[in-house]
């Protein structure tokens, strides 16, 4: 790249993160530190699209490794002591309540007053609560934190997985059941692109705060089982539902996850340092983000899914939050591809037009539809509508617009 050019994009990545530390800073932080409950711990676990509060739901326990991810990182990036308190108070709810203190692991969902509701066992979710205790660990300096994320990364590898790969969803006891909080589409999955994404995800973060040798092993297992397993190179997707031998058993293409995948595929090989699988891999993940920005992207947003080759032309709150990271990403690896940082900010500009939810005291909408109408049936805050996708978003903009050189 030419240094008139570089200049250039280096604006332009220093416009976004401008825009994005502003949205953080007044837009979401704002947000979920409203719903901080004092009373009964942890944030309170639903808002429906009228901005009601419903203070007595049940709080995901999803939920709350989210917020603790994200409030940990926020104070990383931000020094402001407001969000380290933040995070404290969702470790605490974590630690004390959604723990099982007896069998081990964390419960699917709390009672508003932190009792257990539905006390299922899911991979998913012991992967998130890794990925929120290695972040808390590294804001705070909390050493029960990192042991309680070996304790579970322990947990993941003795009760969760057969010799090919991580299984889904077990019972308090840790005994296998049928895998209905992760499977979609009217299958039944034994095995999820989505689970082993997450885990994937999780121990990255959890070997770059200990760079245990174990937990690496274990991420170069899972590198080679997104490549040999659920990359399907002829059609340049990945595959998401599976039995246990990793046969696939829908087809469907999700376009947030492929875009979601490459680009968290490459941090985690940056991480790792292995220059093998950093090319072995990379040529994978170029793949997914071209396949995803010539069949996925209309020129300003990102439709959800195709199933059978119909395509859901939802525009899905998180999605469209890793569009403008994956983007982002591929236009850092291939500086030549100029498409995809204008893909980028032209997503986030459909986002600040149409998924952000401008209403005092709201944050996005779960969904709209292509031209932008918001979903009036969803809630605004439930198990799975977190800061983690839009929070992560301003806080990776941010961070690579000040590592860009």
């Amino acid at each position: 790249m030419n240094q008139e050019k570089s200049k250039g994009t280096k604006s332009r990545l220093d416009q976004l993160s401008t825009e994005m530390k502003h949205h953080l800073k007044t837009v979401i932080i704002p947000f979920w530190k409203e719903l901080h409950d004092n009373e009964n711990g942890g944030f309170y676990g639903y808002m429906d699209y009228d901005l009601k509060i419903d203070k007595e739901a049940e709080k995901g326990c999803i939920l709350n490794s989210r917020i603790l991810w994200f409030f940990s990182n926020a104070y990383l990036l931000l020094k402001e002591e407001s969000l380290l308190k933040e995070a404290v108070h969702a470790y605490r709810f974590m630690s004390e309540k959604c723990q099982d203190h007896k069998n081990g692991g964390i419960f699917w969902s709390m009672s508003f007053d932190g009792r257990p509701v539905e006390t299922i066992k899911h991979t998913y979710n012991q992967a998130f609560a890794i990925y929120a205790l290695a972040s808390y660990y590294d804001a705070s300096c909390d050493q029960d934190a990192l042991r309680e994320a070996m304790e579970l990364f322990e947990l993941i590898e003795t009760k969760c997985r057969d010799s090919s790969g991580y299984l889904e969803a077990f019972d308090e006891a840790f005994q296998a059941i049928d895998n209905d909080k992760l499977s979609e589409n009217g299958v039944m999955a034994d095995k999820t692109m989505n689970t082993l994404l997450h885990i994937f995800e999780a121990y990255t973060e959890l070997y770059r705060v200990t760079k245990s040798e174990k937990v690496k092993g274990c991420l170069e297992e899972i590198l080679l089982v997104f490549a040999d397993k659920v990359y399907n190179p002829k059609l340049h997707r990945q595959e998401v539902f599976f039995d246990r031998d990793y046969n696939s058993i829908l087809d469907l293409h999700s376009y947030g996850h492929d875009i979601e995948t490459a680009w968290l595929i490459d941090r985690g090989c940056d991480v790792l340092e292995e220059k093998d699988l950093i090319e072995k891999m990379e040529t994978i993940t170029k793949d997914l983000t071209d396949q995803i920005y010539r069949v996925a992207f209309d020129g300003r947003s990102l439709a959800n899914e195709a199933e059978n080759g119909e395509v859901n032309e939802d525009r899905i709150w998180w999605v469209q939050a890793e569009t403008v990271v994956g983007f982002l990403n591929g236009f850092q690896k291939t500086p030549e591809k100029i498409e995809y940082l204008d893909a980028a900010e032209a997503t986030w500009n459909f986002i600040k037009e149409s998924l952000w939810d401008h209403r005092n005291g709201s944050e996005w909408y779960w969904k709209v539809d292509k031209d932008g109408n918001p979903d009036e049936q969803k809630p605004i805050v439930e198990p799975w509508k977190c800061p983690y996708h839009n929070g992560r978003m301003c806080l990776e903009v941010i961070r690579r617009a000040e590592n860009a050189s």
